[in-house]
């Protein structure tokens, strides 16, 4: 397991291929899920020009650890890797990269989804947008899935 987070923008790809030659796992996983989400120019119907994310350093890494820990008591995961930003983020740039490895696509899959819906709805983030009219702080996330 490896959980990142940091101020600098991040290459996902780059990121999972890096995690994957340092698993030593090559041979055991059939499958792997990948969720990259990045910044969109526009949330409750108007336009953002860019956000800050904030965190609180020590307990967010804690609870992401918490997160992957969980999906790996439900699911047989041979590998799993978190990133995330924080700081100035700007239009199209990635902000959270979820990967997870597994023997199977259905663990791979669920396992993804569900580490990305708990970290959007409980994580300890914070985001403020900027928009044409000034800043705003987001009060919540956009829906997710629940099972």
């Amino acid at each position: 397991m490896k959980i990142r987070i940091t101020e600098s923008p991040f290459d996902p790809l780059a990121e999972v291929r890096d995690y994957q030659d340092e698993m030593r796992q090559q041979g055991k996983y059939g499958a792997s899920a990948i969720f990259i989400g990045s910044m969109r120019d526009e949330n409750e119907g108007e336009a953002i020009l860019s956000m800050e994310l904030e965190h609180y350093p020590g307990m967010t890494e804690q609870h992401l650890e918490k997160i992957a820990q969980e999906a790996g008591r439900r699911w047989p995961l041979l590998g799993t890797l978190i990133v995330h930003r924080t700081g100035t983020v700007n239009i199209a740039d990635p902000i959270v990269l979820v990967a997870v490895w597994s023997a199977h696509r259905a663990a791979a899959f669920e396992s993804c989804r569900y580490i990305m819906e708990d970290l959007k709805s409980s994580a300890p983030f914070w985001k403020k947008e900027t928009t044409e009219g000034g800043q705003r702080w987001v009060e919540k996330n956009t829906p997710g899935y629940t099972d």
